[in-house]
């Protein structure tokens, strides 16, 4: 009985190892997801502030891609840190019902 209590540990602190290594995977998105973020912020503060240097009409063939490419880096961006908090949500609940389920691996988790 105590090798199958040991097979049955060892099983759960592989699914919380797995589940941590997802944990970081998400974070890694989120961090990826605010880069991406905050790249068209940058490009539209420096169009703004040079925005006296230039004739907006003048240039409109080249604004108008940079504005969609920044609403579309915007909208990335968004998804990417969406998804990741999602993700972690989901990773923080299932190792807490892991935590609750086996109180051995709980004395070990905060």
């Amino acid at each position: 009985m105590n090798e199958r209590e040991n097979d049955q540990e060892s099983l759960i602190i592989n699914e919380v190892q797995l589940l941590l290594a997802e944990k970081r995977t998400s974070l890694a998105t989120l961090r990826t997801g605010i880069a991406v973020l905050i790249l068209p912020l940058s490009v539209m503060s420096l169009l703004i502030a040079t925005s006296r240097y230039y004739d907006v009409v003048q240039v409109m063939p080249l604004i108008v891609p940079v504005i969609v490419l920044c609403a579309a880096l915007t909208l990335l961006g968004s998804y990417l840190i969406i998804r990741a908090i999602i993700r972690l949500r989901h990773h923080d609940q299932h190792i807490l019902s892991l935590k609750r389920k086996h109180s051995k691996i709980a004395e070990f988790m905060e």
